[in-house]
């Protein structure tokens, strides 16, 4: 259990939309598939025409999309992920009103399948992600139930809202000016995408470490304060999505040059250096290379 059953979450402004279509089925098995879609999980980057049996739609759907049904109480997105996702946007949307000046919120688009974007398809091949001249936040929930069904991946409670807080940390990094400062510079272990993304699980770990702080119209807080096996979970996922680690469970070499994200204790590192220290501590730029 990560929200309070009796928090009122009705006000979650998320929509649903897509084609429909059902998860990656039976196709996809071994050590390399299971990388590929934890790497399009948490990066949102499709490499799927890479390899074959992960199933996808084309893009289409309503573009205005529905509100996410029965999705009302802290309880309803105990039960269910697009629900959990939903109300969690609500905490988020809190959280950084209180660090940031005239915060805007992103919209969240709970992807049905598959849905049209500026930056793509999203699908329930690519996996989360942040579109910056929408400011929407991509996320096929359909992954989750992937890993824990057929994978044996815990993808709990906690993972999951880490992955929604790293993408509102992108839309933070969009709206702030830091993507602009920090253009694409290319891969490697030193680079603006590694630091991005580094400062964005930072920004993640700065929340999950204030969560409980956000409170509904009744003054109940959305969240329960986490548990140290729900953080570990969330630790796992970083560690999961490392490069390195990537790299290693596709059967290839660790080749640092050609990181865009960081080495799994770097992600671990810097939720943990948010969580503990806050968003002040999440200075990823501006500092040498060794020190990241």
């Amino acid at each position: 259990m990560t929200f309070n059953d009796n928090a009122s979450v009705g006000g979650n402004t998320a929509r649903r939309r897509g084609g429909g279509a059902a998860i990656a089925g039976g196709g996809v098995a071994g050590i390399a598939a299971i990388a590929v879609l934890l790497f399009q999980l948490f990066t949102g980057t499709d490499i799927s025409g890479l390899v074959g049996g992960v199933g996808g739609a084309p893009a289409g759907g309503d573009d205005e999309g529905t509100q996410i049904a029965n999705c009302q109480t802290g309880a309803d997105a105990n039960a269910r992920d697009d629900c959990r996702l939903a109300a969690a946007s609500l905490a988020l949307d809190d959280y950084w009103e209180s660090q940031v000046q005239g915060y805007q919120a992103p919209q969240l688009i709970i992807v049905d399948g598959s849905t049209g974007t500026q930056c793509g398809t999203a699908s329930n091949q690519t996996g989360p992600f942040y579109c910056p001249p929408e400011q929407n936040v991509y996320v096929d929930p359909t992954f989750f139930a992937l890993l824990r069904q057929q994978f044996d991946a815990t993808a709990g409670p906690l993972a999951q809202l880490y992955v929604l807080a790293h993408e509102y940390g992108h839309h933070v990094q969009n709206i702030t000016g830091i993507m602009a400062d920090n253009p694409d510079n290319g891969t490697g272990p030193d680079s603006n995408g590694v630091r991005m993304e580094l400062q964005a699980d930072c920004f993640a770990g700065a929340w999950v470490g204030d969560m409980t702080e956000q409170v509904d119209e009744n003054g109940v807080p959305f969240l329960e304060a986490p548990t140290q096996q729900q953080i570990a979970d969330a630790l796992n996922a970083a560690q999961t999505v490392g490069d390195d680690h990537i790299q290693q469970e596709s059967g290839g070499v660790v080749n640092a040059d050609s990181w865009t994200h960081g080495s799994s204790e770097q992600r671990q590192r810097w939720f943990q250096t948010g969580y503990r220290s806050g968003v002040e501590a999440c200075q990823t730029f501006g500092i040498p290379g060794g020190s990241l």
